[in-house]
């Protein structure tokens, strides 16, 4: 079968995105672990696959690397919608997108996408976190993983969210603390984690660990879901510029409850697999 495929990437977060409109892909966790394999494979942080869309104009599935389906990705979904405009697939300057989070809206602004990510989820039983107390938020709940403690402001922005606050980011234990707190029993579906530095209410640091995926170089919903647990905390402006290791985002969380977010987006190489 021969099946072909866009790399893309969002500030270094990568991708292979496949239209499959017009033809399917079996066993896509298994597809999915081969060909995001950085050694024998093409190699990426997910694939991205095009769907048709009953609902909205288009569809987003999203696999990880590790084989598992997910419900979004801020940074793929600003690559899927460059990837419609550059062909003409869709001549629309908002494109609708059906995913497991919601309907998406991706935007053309300039020479980067604004994304309307929707509004964030703090209820517990649909972040979800299985914690006992009733609680409207989770805000510096205490959970002790690697015989240290945690203060983590759990949320949803169409996935799980978990945001840890740290003095410095330069030589914090990502790798290490990232994997435990992602599996941790509190998190049914486990959950991406926000590492953030405080750098001033407009700049925050924010290195991730990606549930399914690892440390990545961005995460457009973590970006999302770090600006809005610093407001919450007070710690910053509901508009912040979100530095990662890949680069930078700028989030709004607006008046109207919605959080957008800019960034940009990159097509990397075209090829074919013959599967």
């Amino acid at each position: 079968m021969r099946i072909l495929f866009t790399k893309m990437h969002g500030l270094g977060n990568d991708f292979i995105l496949i239209d499959s409109r017009d033809s399917s892909i079996g066993n896509l966790p298994e597809f999915s672990r081969k060909i995001c394999n950085r050694r024998y494979g093409i190699g990426a942080d997910q694939v991205l696959l095009l769907n048709n869309s009953d609902v909205a104009d288009f569809r987003m599935q999203i696999f990880n690397a590790d084989g598992s389906e997910v419900e979004m990705c801020g940074n793929g979904i600003r690559c899927l919608a460059k990837y419609v405009w550059d062909r003409n697939i869709s001549d629309k300057n908002i494109l609708s997108v059906e995913t497991l989070g919601g309907i998406i809206r991706p935007e053309k602004a300039g020479d980067m996408v604004k994304v309307d990510m929707g509004e964030p989820i703090f209820d517990p039983g649909k972040i979800p976190v299985e914690i006992s107390a009733d609680r409207e938020h989770v805000i510096d709940y205490p959970l002790s993983v690697g015989g240290r403690e945690f203060l983590i402001t759990c949320l949803s922005m169409g996935n799980p969210h978990a945001v840890v606050f740290v003095d410095d980011l330069s030589d914090f234990g990502v790798t290490y603390y990232g994997p435990m707190i992602e599996t941790h029993a509190l998190f049914p579906r486990r959950t991406n984690v926000e590492f953030i530095e405080i750098i001033s209410p407009r700049e925050i640091h924010m290195r991730v660990w990606e549930r399914g995926a690892g440390e990545t170089l961005a995460c457009g919903t973590g970006a999302s879901a770090a600006a809005v647990a610093s407001n919450l905390k007070h710690f910053a402006e509901r508009t912040v510029t979100v530095h990662l290791l890949g680069g930078d985002l700028v989030i709004d969380w607006s008046s109207d409850n919605h959080v957008y977010m800019t960034g940009p987006a990159v097509e990397v190489f075209r090829g074919e697999l013959d599967t």
